[in-house]
């Protein structure tokens, strides 16, 4: 019954409320100061391997235009890595058109990819990243219409194709 007293009063709810607030926000800069153990390497030695749009990309967690990758219409059988560490990141089996713009996959090779919370647009998003080099791949979204119901929306930019022998 005091509970109740108490939850009535508006100076009560608003401490109730920013304590939430408060306690969201430890959260999520607890999430945020995990560190995984990348490859360390500076920016200047990433500005040396990387051209300037893939540093963006990779290290800068930026994002290229819709439409803009050669791999968008790409259909080669092989593997994509890495760009910057040529980790090998998705096989071309798991590739389809999800008519977004990015080259999109329903699965990746677990092993070599790190899931991570981004916050960038107001919402949280899963984020990918390459799990030697710790590089922005792009992000995975529940809306996939294959039999993972994943889409794994990607940088193109990001990777690079390793076709398979013949």
């Amino acid at each position: 019954m005091i509970l109740l007293n108490l939850l009535n009063n508006t100076k009560m709810k608003r401490l109730v409320f920013l304590a939430l607030i408060f306690t969201c926000n430890l959260v999520i800069s607890q999430i945020k100061s995990q560190k995984m153990d990348y490859k360390k390497y500076t920016d200047e030695d990433w500005k040396k391997i990387l051209t300037e749009d893939q540093f963006h990309i990779l290290r800068e967690e930026g994002t290229e235009y819709p439409g803009s990758s050669k791999y968008n219409d790409f259909w080669e059988s092989g593997t994509y890595v890495c760009v910057a560490c040529e980790t090998p990141l998705y096989l071309s089996e798991n590739k389809f058109d999800a008519h977004c713009g990015w080259p999109s996959f329903d699965a990746g090779i677990d092993k070599n990819i790190d899931l991570g919370v981004d916050y960038k647009i107001g919402y949280a998003r899963t984020e990918l990243r390459c799990k030697t080099c710790g590089g922005h791949l792009g992000h995975v979204f529940d809306d996939g219409p294959t039999k993972t119901g994943k889409r794994h929306c990607l940088n193109g930019l990001a990777l690079k194709f390793i076709p398979n022998k013949k």
